[in-house]
C-alpha cells in the first residue's frame, strides 16, 4: 500500500513538473540568425567537360550538362502506370517540403523568385511579365522582309515557325487552332504572365497581329513533326500556316514566344534530381514551389502541367560560350496554351479534364462496380452561354482540393496542406484589377470575353482562398514595425473569405515569465498589430518569446518566434510556425 502511494506521489510530481515546464519558457525552436532567403543553386558551378558531337562538329566538346529528351508517350505511361506500380511496396511516407525557410516561405532560387508574394507589383510590371522592353514587338513599324523565317516549328500541336529579327532576336510564332480561335494564344500569354507574377521563370509571350508582308522565308528549310516525319518547310507550308491564323483585316494573329537565353537542356523532371547539376540536391517532388504549382494550375485549369512543358537552360558565366563552365541551371515553366478551357476532339475527355486523370483507375473501378450509376461532377458541365471559346472553363463546379491534371504529376501528388496554403497566400494577393489587366493581354476580338474571363478567374480564386486560407493560419507579412509593434496582414480578411464580424483576434505571449494575453489592434485591408511587452533586462541577455495569433476563422494559429533584446533594441523575428490546429 505504501509503495503504491509512493508511486502515485512520484507520478503526480512528474505530471506537475511537466505542466510547469509547459507553462514556462518556450523551447528555442529557431536560432538567432538571418532567414535563408536565397538558395545557393543560383551560384555558378563547374561541370565536367565531355565529347558531344553535333551536326557541325563531330569532335565538339561541351562543358555543360547533357540535354535531356522527354517523349510524351513515355512520360504519360510512366506516371500513370509504371511509377505507381513501382512504389506499391516502397516505404515512402509523406513529408513536408524541404526547401522552406524559417518564415515558412520558399527562398529565391533557380526555380522560383518571390514577386507578388512579397511586394505588390505595378500593373505595368504585371502585364509585362518576363518581357523586357526590348522584347516587345511592334509589327506595325516592321518593314517588308524584316521578320526572317529561319526554322519551322519542330513539334507540338499548334503550327508555326521561328522568326529572327535584326539578326539577333528570335521568336517562335504560333497560330491558334482553327476550332479554337484566339483561346490558345490568349491562354499562353495570360497564363505565362500569371505564372511569372507568382514567381516562376517563364518565357516572354505576346499576342501580335502581323501583316504577312513582313515575313521573309529562308530557302531549304525542313521540319520534323510529332509523327517523326521530316517535311520541307517551304512557301506552300508557310502559306498554309498563315491562312489558318486569325484575321483582322490584312493582318494575322500570332502568339510570339521570345527565345530563351542560355544553352537549352530540355525539360526538367518533377521527380528526382539532375545527376549532372551539382546545384540540384533537393528531390523535385519535395520542392514546395513545384508542389504548390498544383494550386496555380488548378486556378487556370492548366491540366497540361507536365515535364514536356518545362525547360532547363544552362546559364554560362561566359555568355559568348554558352556550353562553357562555370554556370548554373535555370528552370522554366513553358506553354500554358491549354489553360482557360482547352477542348479535346472527344467531348468526354474535355469534360473530365480537371476532375479525373485521362486514365483514372479509381474512377474506372467505381464506374465498373456501380455500372455508371453515380453522377459525376463533369456530367453537369455546360458551355458558357455566348462564350464557347472557353469550353467548360467556369467556376460553379470548381473544387480546388479535388482538381487533377492530365495525368499524375509526382510533385503535385505529394502536395500537402502547407504547400497548397503557401500558394493560396500568394494567389490571394491578386486583386480583380490585376486579373483584369492581365486578361487584356489576350487581345480578344470580343470585348465581352475580357469581362467573362476576369469574372471566372476571380470566382475560382475566391474558392481557392475560402478553402486554403481557413485551415492553416492565413496571417502573413509578419514584421516588427518602427514603433516596436508586431504587425501582420490577415490575407483571409483582406480577401473577405468570411464576413468581417467572424474575424475575432486574440494573441498570447509566452516567455520565461509565463503566458499573458495582449491586445490585437485591427487595421483596414487585413492589417493587425500587437504591442509586445519586454521581458529581457538588456541587450546582452535576449529572451526567447513566442506569440500565438488567432483570427477565429482559420482552425490553426500562427506562432511567431522572436528574440527580445529589451526596450532599447527591441524584438527580432526568428521564425514562423503554422500548426494544423
Amino acid at each position: 500500500m505504501r509503495s503504491g502511494s509512493l508511486f502515485a506521489r512520484v507520478a503526480l510530481g512528474l505530471v506537475v513538473l511537466s505542466l510547469i515546464g509547459c507553462a514556462g519558457a518556450p523551447r528555442r525552436s529557431f536560432p538567432l540568425r538571418e532567414p535563408f532567403t536565397r538558395d545557393t543553386d543560383l551560384d555558378p558551378v563547374s561541370v565536367r567537360c565531355a565529347k558531344r558531337p553535333n551536326d557541325k562538329d563531330k569532335n565538339h566538346v561541351s562543358c555543360a550538362p547533357a540535354p535531356y529528351f522527354s517523349p510524351l508517350a513515355w512520360d504519360a505511361a510512366d506516371n500513370t502506370l509504371f511509377r505507381p506500380l513501382a512504389k506499391v511496396f516502397a516505404v515512402d511516407p509523406p513529408r513536408e517540403a524541404r526547401n522552406v525557410n524559417a518564415f515558412d516561405e520558399v527562398p529565391d532560387s533557380a526555380w522560383f523568385t518571390n514577386r507578388i508574394g512579397v511586394r505588390k507589383p505595378s500593373l505595368e510590371e504585371l502585364v509585362r511579365g518576363a518581357c523586357k522592353p526590348e522584347d516587345i514587338l511592334d509589327p506595325d513599324s516592321a518593314t517588308p522582309g524584316e521578320y526572317v523565317i529561319d526554322q519551322g516549328k519542330p513539334n507540338g500541336a499548334s503550327p508555326g515557325f521561328r522568326v529572327k529579327i535584326g539578326g539577333k532576336k528570335k521568336y517562335m510564332f504560333k497560330t491558334d487552332f482553327i476550332k479554337e480561335p484566339e483561346r490558345p494564344s490568349a491562354a499562353a500569354v495570360i497564363g505565362t504572365a500569371l505564372y511569372h507574377a507568382v514567381g516562376f521563370n517563364t518565357s516572354c509571350e505576346q499576342v501580335v497581329y502581323v501583316d504577312p508582308k513582313v515575313f521573309e522565308l529562308k530557302p531549304g528549310l525542313v521540319v520534323t513533326a510529332n509523327d517523326g516525319v521530316t517535311r520541307p518547310f517551304d512557301q506552300r507550308a508557310l502559306d498554309k500556316v498563315i491562312s489558318e491564323a486569325g484575321k483582322r483585316g490584312e493582318k494575322r494573329r500570332f502568339q510570339a514566344s521570345a527565345w530563351l537565353g542560355g544553352y537549352l537542356l530540355g525539360p526538367f523532371k518533377y521527380e528526382g534530381t539532375r545527376s549532372d547539376d551539382p546545384n540540384d540536391v533537393i528531390p523535385h517532388e519535395d520542392r514546395r514551389d513545384l508542389r504548390g504549382g498544383r494550386l496555380l494550375a488548378a486556378w487556370l485549369h492548366h491540366f497540361d502541367a507536365r515535364e514536356q512543358n518545362s525547360m532547363d537552360s544552362w546559364m554560362a558565366v561566359d555568355k559568348a560560350n554558352p556550353e562553357s563552365s562555370p554556370g548554373w541551371v535555370k528552370h522554366y515553366y513553358l506553354d500554358t496554351s491549354d489553360c482557360l478551357g482547352s477542348l479535346w476532339e472527344w467531348d468526354g475527355i474535355s469534360r473530365r479534364m480537371g476532375e479525373s486523370y485521362l486514365f483514372d483507375f479509381a474512377d474506372i473501378g467505381t464506374d465498373f462496380i456501380t455500372f455508371g450509376a453515380i453522377e459525376r461532377p463533369w456530367e453537369r458541365k455546360k458551355f458558357a452561354p455566348k462564350m464557347e471559346m472557353f469550353g467548360y472553363f467556369h467556376w460553379e463546379e470548381f473544387d480546388p482540393e479535388r482538381w487533377r491534371n492530365e495525368y499524375p504529376n509526382p510533385a503535385f501528388s505529394r502536395a500537402t496542406e502547407h504547400d497548397n496554403a503557401w500558394m493560396a497566400r500568394i494567389l490571394s494577393r491578386f486583386d480583380r484589377a490585376d486579373i483584369a489587366a492581365i486578361v487584356k493581354l489576350g487581345k480578344f476580338t470580343n470585348p465581352e470575353a475580357d469581362e467573362f474571363l476576369t469574372e471566372v478567374l476571380e470566382q475560382r480564386l475566391r474558392k481557392i482562398a475560402s478553402r486554403y486560407l481557413t485551415r492553416l493560419s492565413p496571417i502573413a507579412d509578419v514584421r516588427v514595425d518602427a514603433d516596436g509593434r508586431l504587425c501582420a496582414t490577415d490575407l483571409a480578411r483582406r480577401r473577405a473569405v468570411r464576413p468581417e464580424a467572424e474575424f475575432r483576434y486574440d494573441a498570447t505571449v509566452r516567455s520565461d515569465r509565463g503566458v499573458s494575453s495582449v491586445r490585437v489592434d485591427v487595421a483596414p485591408d487585413g492589417g493587425l498589430c500587437v504591442t509586445l511587452p519586454h521581458v529581457a533586462a538588456d541587450r546582452a541577455s535576449p529572451a526567447y518569446v513566442t506569440v500565438t495569433l488567432r483570427n477565429r476563422v482559420a482552425k490553426g494559429p500562427l506562432e511567431v518566434h522572436l528574440y527580445d533584446f529589451g526596450s532599447s533594441a527591441g524584438h527580432k523575428l526568428a521564425g514562423l510556425v503554422r500548426p494544423d490546429s
